[in-house]
């Protein structure tokens, strides 16, 4: 559904990607593993062109998305969540999510969208109007994933979805994130620091360092590699 070939992009006159290259399969989730610092919330932002290619290619369901703008991206089915809770505080749970289905295919199932993000995290329709300000950092980020899903998007990338949170919370994150690929069938790009629970999630990992990609592979192959784990992931 995805895919990226020697990407290149960064900010002002510094380079961060040096052509990584990856695919993500229809229907899978695919993590994108490495230390802080890496460039892996860099190639999300390039991919949906919130940070301007420099140069490679992108492409979307087979076709060439590279310099298609942002919002346009979102309507022929890209969402990013973002790392951190982007909120509006002083607006409902409710609000918040409406906010999100703001597209016309979305907005015209808008009611159907709802009771999905309500089903996959009963929390929110408990406090759908409640100010989102005033929830946990669990709670916010997962009005922060259900906004996007508002959208109907057809790819999710998900940029550090767990950062900041609990074990527990953690652990409800990284479940309702299988749940949007077994339940709901959406393609997902998971960039992590949570190692161990993105391991257990995912079907292909690759593991970026210095703005490249390292090593690739099925989530088995990627375990057993003790070079692989220790070079670049620190277990």
């Amino acid at each position: 559904m995805l895919k990226i070939e020697k990407l290149e992009s960064g900010y002002g006159a510094m380079q961060v990607l040096w052509q990584p290259s990856l695919e993500v399969s229809r229907g899978s989730i695919t993590a994108l593993l490495g230390p802080n610092g890496a460039g892996k919330s860099t190639l999300l932002s390039t991919v949906l062109n919130s940070v301007k290619p420099w140069g490679g290619k992108v492409y979307y369901k087979g076709e060439d998305v590279t310099y298609t703008p942002s919002h346009k991206k979102v309507h022929k089915g890209m969402a990013l969540v973002p790392e951190g809770k982007h909120l509006f505080p002083n607006m409902t749970v409710y609000e918040n999510l409406a906010m999100g289905a703001y597209l016309d295919k979305a907005l015209a199932h808008k009611s159907e969208s709802l009771d999905l993000v309500y089903t996959l995290f009963p929390r929110l329709k408990e406090r759908h109007s409640q100010m989102a300000g005033l929830l946990s950092g669990g709670e916010q980020q997962m009005v922060t994933i259900s906004r996007s899903l508002m959208t109907k998007p057809e790819l999710i990338m998900l940029d550090e979805p767990s950062q900041g949170l609990a074990p527990k919370l953690v652990s409800e994150v990284f479940e309702t994130i299988r749940k949007m690929k077994y339940d709901i069938g959406l393609t997902i790009l998971l960039v992590e620091q949570n190692v161990d629970a993105s391991l257990d999630s995912a079907d292909y990992v690759y593991i970026m360092h210095e703005g490249s990609i390292k090593a690739e592979g099925v989530t088995e192959k990627i375990k057993e590699s003790k070079d692989i784990t220790s070079t670049y992931l620190g277990v």
